[in-house]
């Protein structure tokens, strides 16, 4: 069966009385060549395990189990598993487990349905707008998935992989770029989604760091003054931080932004990673340690 064929989607939701859920965020491809560039995308191989978040009917899914040693694939709408049991039996090496990904312990199942099994984990998705960051956030965290190749909504995209020091970033860009590399592989057009979303999307790839990107004292205390200084985000970065972190004070926060160069104007979506390293320890200097509270 050709899952992205308009007619077959369309006859194999009716046979299963499945409707499109909105609130679930569910918009399934219907061009069979973009699948097909996700998985490739992936780099997936016979060592490779890979978690894939919302399968849909396994447009995916299918592909990746033609790479993959193995798939797991992790989906919340539980009108969707006899789709998904019609659609993937002929293929022996894809599990589906039923359950939320923001609530399943990733990094177990993880080391459970992969690490033991020798395989290195990876996650391919096509990930609903609506949980796109929390699932991020999530998948990051785990800290043993080596990649990530998701479909996104294409504005997110670019702004996660937006050049450090510009105004297209945001605090979550920069947090998920110190452990992340990122970068957009390639657009995908709202007419190849059923039912069509009012965007486009994109293919976002991120490979996880060796180390982070910068050296940190407190890594803690380094993303609030990352987070404080988008606070304010059309205020100057003196501003935000100030109103983000009142404990340090206006006049310290000026004497540290003063002594790492920069200009007592700048706003926080200039800085870099580097910048922010370097401002985050000179707000410990002048506070005797900095207060992690």
């Amino acid at each position: 069966m050709n899952l992205c064929d308009y007619g077959a989607l369309r006859a194999l939701l009716e046979r299963h009385g499945f409707h499109f859920s909105r609130s679930m965020g569910q918009n399934f491809l219907i061009d069979p060549a973009v699948p097909a560039d996700i998985a490739a995308a992936s780099q997936a191989g016979p060592d490779c395990g890979v978690l894939e978040i919302g399968p849909g009917v396994g447009c995916l899914t299918a592909e990746l189990s033609r790479r993959a040693g193995k798939v797991v694939s992790v989906e919340l709408d539980r009108k969707l598993l006899p789709v998904l049991a019609e659609t993937m039996a002929s293929c022996e090496n894809v599990e589906i487990v039923p359950g939320d990904a923001l609530r399943l312990e990733l990094r177990a199942l993880a080391e459970e349905k992969f690490s033991s099994c020798g395989l290195r984990p990876m996650v391919c998705a096509n990930l609903p707008y609506n949980i796109t960051t929390p699932v991020l956030t999530r998948l990051t965290e785990a800290g043993c998935f080596e990649s990530m190749t998701v479909l996104l909504q294409k504005e997110v995209a670019h702004r996660l992989a937006a050049p450090q020091g510009s105004s297209d970033g945001g605090a979550f860009t920069l947090w998920l770029q110190y452990f992340m590399e990122t970068e957009v592989l390639f657009g995908v057009p709202a007419e190849k989604f059923l039912p069509r979303p009012r965007v486009d999307s994109a293919v976002l790839r991120c490979v996880r760091r060796t180390s982070p990107a910068v050296e940190t004292e407190d890594e803690a205390f380094f993303f609030r003054v990352v987070r404080g200084a988008f606070l304010l985000r059309r205020k100057t970065l003196v501003n935000s931080l100030s109103a983000a972190l009142p404990e340090l004070g206006k006049e310290r926060i000026q004497a540290a932004i003063a002594a790492c160069g920069l200009p007592d104007s700048v706003r926080g979506e200039r800085l870099t990673l580097e910048d922010f390293a370097a401002l985050a320890e000179g707000l410990r200097a002048v506070t005797g340690g900095g207060d992690n509270s």
